[in-house]
């Protein structure tokens, strides 16, 4: 299995403008290839390809006099920038991303390298430069395959290592006797269908009256100075806090389920959708749920855990539970409701949750495995339900 592992390195000055060259030669072949493709486009209606079209424009650049300094830069990371941008390219045509843009000197940096690598307890070594000092706190198990080397906002600089263990994944139960499903939510993160709760702990939302203070400080600065300079690393580092805060409750979370659970079962909702309400936006993008489920996929893949991902229509709030009974409408306000047909008394977040554990069941059944729920061989959770929809109101 492919594993990786981030870790912060420490660049000399000589070091650290040899990494601003590799960025800005990685940067300056994408901005190169994106508007050769666009160009082309726009004047001859045809989309160039990456690899007969873009790729041996490469050793071409490298010979002439004009782009001769390239071959300062590794070989391997120009290559894989203009595969990013074909990647970025194919999101596009497929509407899964917008198109590409054209990347910024003082955005976010990174470069990526394959070959001549060497880890050391306390250093990392790629192309054409010297060993730079790094503080590995974790043992790298297995061949190292690539190392990307990325420059935050606040000025720092990390090391992403991916290594091959050489183990195959675990396999995945066919016999499941632990599972749940999760529904989740901006009041409380994540709702169980047995209706405990983990309270959303609101990263971004706290820490606001900060980030306030220090944009505006940031805003007053003359541009070009030295203490504009200052303002935007103190603000980067207050982002980058509320970042690393979040990734950490939503590691430890993710894990605890994993650890829990032989079958997992989350829906995915539709946020770029949801992140048209203004008045929830701000919310919405600090609850960062497609980060969670990210980790969660990845950390029950390597755990040999099922993890069921619902789609994003399954009505999950308005279904009943218990009979099935589906209602036209149910307003975000509403927080709890009554079924018309079993009379049932629902609250909004466990219901949906059970739905979501109901509907994941039929799910994992239907691909072949045996579910043990509710103390029970669970046969059919179909039947069930039609019983009760055929059934008296009273029920």
């Amino acid at each position: 299995m492919h594993r990786a592992t981030k870790v912060r390195i420490y660049p000399t000055q000589e070091q650290t403008e040899l990494l601003e060259k590799q960025f800005g030669a990685v940067r300056f072949a994408y901005n190169k290839a994106l508007y050769i493709r666009s160009h082309w486009y726009k004047k001859h209606g045809v989309s160039l390809n990456n690899a007969k079209h873009i790729q041996p424009l490469l050793p071409i650049a490298k010979k002439s006099r004009r782009y001769s300094w390239l071959k300062a830069a590794d070989s391997n990371a120009l290559q894989v920038s203009l595969q990013n941008l074909d990647r970025a390219f194919q999101n596009f045509f497929e509407k899964r991303a917008k198109y590409p843009k054209f990347k910024r000197k003082h955005g976010p940096q990174s470069s990526y390298h394959c070959s001549s690598l060497k880890i050391t307890a306390d250093t990392i070594k790629i192309p054409k430069i010297s060993p730079i000092r790094a503080n590995i706190h974790r043992e790298i198990v297995g061949k190292v395959k690539s190392i990307t080397i990325s420059r935050a906002p606040t000025g720092k600089y990390y090391a992403s290592i991916l290594a091959d263990d050489g183990q195959e994944a675990p396999a995945k139960p066919t016999y499941i006797t632990q599972l749940t499903g999760y529904d989740i939510g901006l009041k409380d993160y994540l709702i169980r269908d047995d209706g405990k709760k983990t309270p959303n702990p609101r990263h971004l939302v706290n820490a606001y009256r900060r980030l306030r203070r220090d944009s505006k400080a940031l805003s007053r600065k003359q541009k070009g100075s030295a203490n504009r300079r200052k303002a935007r690393i103190r603000l980067a580092a207050q982002h980058d806090r509320v970042a690393n805060a979040r990734n950490d409750f939503q590691h430890k979370l993710s894990r605890n389920i994993i650890v829990e659970n032989q079958a997992v079962i989350v829906e995915t909702l539709k946020t770029a959708n949801m992140m048209k309400n203004k008045r929830l936006a701000r919310h919405i993008g600090d609850a960062a749920w497609s980060g969670f489920v990210a980790k969660l996929a990845y950390k029950a893949e390597a755990s040999g855990v099922h993890l069921v991902k619902l789609d994003q229509w399954f009505a999950s709030s308005k279904t009943c539970h218990c009979c099935g009974h589906k209602m036209a409408e149910m307003p975000l306000k509403v927080r709890e409701w009554q079924c018309p047909v079993c009379l049932t008394h629902h609250n909004r977040d466990i219901n949906a949750a059970m739905n979501i554990r109901l509907k994941g069941i039929t799910e994992l059944m239907a691909a072949g495995h045996v579910v043990k729920a509710h103390g029970g061989l669970r046969k059919s959770v179909i039947t069930t339900v039609a019983a009760y929809e055929v059934g008296s109101p009273a029920l």
